[in-house]
């Protein structure tokens, strides 16, 4: 036996119960006949559950299954692919885009975009793919590519006013900033005004590039963002961009940190000469003889956390500290450089022709036409300067002070590895300005929501990187249903593990 459902004449649904014998049907039983959806239902369940009954004394093969089982049943069925998408990104990433402010780029488009570059952060034509998998919406490439033409000339400095107004707010003020450049490549052969050949970090010498010069406050907070020629000398980005910085936003003049690449005479000068305080690091090998010399003398039996520094002729000082950390750190990075060096001489791979004279090649000896030695001596010299740190700066700080306003700078390395790595910053695979520009504001974007989420997750106490938090929301579901009775809309968020949940309640705080 089995459940109809028959039309009639006058539009009503009647439920029968029918038996086939020997070819023929035969109506059992009607139950009853409803225009009404929900009423259809019911007498459909009941037909099934008169169906599936069992007669006293016997013993039916499969469980009856109640009425609620099988309205379950019947919904579970119904379902289908298109009712169920991936939520996760919009609650978590959404949700902090929002609260950045990022929000008041009016076109909904840049929002998607910069969740697609931390979930799916790949080329705009797989943006195109996650756009119709995780938000349904369909997009043709061209129609992102025309959008990315119009970021760089409206709403790059919205992005950067929103993320510098929230790094203020979570800082309290930037009295300290950190800057630092990194080289990113093209995937062409072709140089232009902007993609140039130049000393790439990447080590793709071969490639043009650009240069991105970004400034960041405590714990790596984004400010800003500047992008230079590819083969434009690192040291001569840091003042115009202070400078721009500084009159778009009207913050007073912060104390500046930046790496030794940054240090130069004139680069120094002009800092000063600008009104900056300024903690660059120093290179203390690179200094005169007599200079190192007096270092060295100095250096002589400081212990841990210890510290001197000379006045130098610009006014400026030379902080030098010694740390039990580095001092081993530099005695391990030397044994291993003179073990391969070690390596390479016996099995014959290393002979005068290919050697240059940087890195731990500075130990090696060369006399007559070809013998390859390591120099003890040099081994011996290089290790008087293990745990030795140099600053120069013209501020009034202590000596810690100075030490813990400069380890802030790995923040920004930090950063550039996120770029890189998780946000695959590079290789650009934009030819037009506009679009290049727009690549990179999308991705600071990103950065600053991932550092964001970094930050909640420290907060909450729960030991899980940006990076894997990303992932889980990945695997955040919602459920698209209609009522049976008045068809009305609804959705259902689906039940979290206990890591998706987590990251979904810091959001809420």
């Amino acid at each position: 036996m089995f459940v109809r459902k028959k039309l009639n004449k006058s539009g009503s649904v009647s439920i029968q119960i029918i038996d086939k014998k020997n070819g023929c049907y035969k109506v059992v039983q009607t139950l009853g006949s409803s225009k009404e959806i929900h009423e259809i239902r019911r007498l459909f369940l009941q037909g099934r559950q008169i169906v599936h009954a069992v007669a006293p004394g016997q013993q039916w093969l499969f469980p009856v299954k109640s009425d609620a089982e099988l309205a379950v049943e019947n919904f579970v069925s119904g379902l289908s692919n298109a009712q169920i998408r991936v939520i996760g990104p919009e609650l978590v990433f959404g949700t902090l885009f929002d609260r950045i402010g990022f929000n008041a780029i009016p076109e909904e488009l840049f929002r998607h975009i910069t969740i697609a570059r931390l979930v799916y952060p790949a080329s705009k034509v797989k943006t195109v793919d996650y756009l119709y998998r995780y938000r349904g919406l369909r997009m043709s490439d061209e129609s992102v590519y025309r959008f990315m033409d119009k970021i760089s000339g409206r709403y790059k400095e919205a992005v950067e006013n929103a993320a510098y107004a929230h790094t203020k707010s979570r800082l309290g003020g930037i009295a300290v900033v950190f800057y630092d450049m990194t080289s990113l490549y093209f995937e062409s052969e072709d140089e232009d005004d902007l993609r140039r050949i130049g000393f790439s970090k990447d080590g793709k010498f071969e490639n043009p590039q650009i240069l991105l010069g970004l400034l960041v406050g405590r714990q790596g907070l984004p400010i800003g963002y500047d992008i230079f020629e590819g083969n434009k000398f690192e040291g001569h980005t840091l003042i115009p961009v202070l400078k721009k910085m500084g009159a778009r936003y009207g913050f007073e003049k912060p104390v500046v940190v930046a790496d030794a690449a940054l240090l130069s005479r004139d680069n120094l000068e002009n800092l000063g000469k600008e009104g900056y305080c300024f903690i660059i690091g120093a290179r203390i090998k690179n200094e005169s003889e007599q200079v190192k010399a007096d270092m060295l003398k100095q250096a002589a039996g400081l212990k841990n956390g210890d510290s001197f520094e000379l006045k130098k002729p610009d006014g400026t000082r030379l902080v030098v500290i010694y740390s039990d950390k580095r001092a081993r750190k530099d005695a391990a990075n030397r044994d291993k450089g003179v073990r391969k060096l070690l390596k390479q001489i016996r099995s014959g791979r290393l002979t005068k022709q290919n050697i240059n004279r940087r890195g731990y090649n500075k130990f090696l000896a060369i006399t007559g036409n070809a013998a390859v030695s390591l120099d003890e001596g040099k081994i011996t010299e290089d290790a008087q300067w293990d745990g030795l740190k140099g600053y120069v700066t013209n501020t009034r700080f202590s000596a810690k002070e100075i030490a813990d306003n400069y380890v802030q700078l790995w923040q920004i390395e930090r950063a550039f590895r996120i770029s890189k790595t998780d946000l695959r910053i590079r290789p650009v695979h934009h030819y037009l300005r506009r679009r290049i520009e727009a690549h990179i504001c999308i991705a600071f974007a990103a950065y600053a929501i991932y550092k964001e989420l970094e930050g909640l997750l420290k907060k909450g106490g729960i030991e899980m990187s940006a990076k894997r938090a990303g992932e889980l929301t990945q695997t955040m579901y919602e459920l698209e249903y209609s009522l049976p009775d008045s068809g009305e809309r609804k959705r259902q968020l689906l039940r979290m593990d206990e890591e998706q949940q987590s990251i979904y309640n810091i959001t809420r705080k």
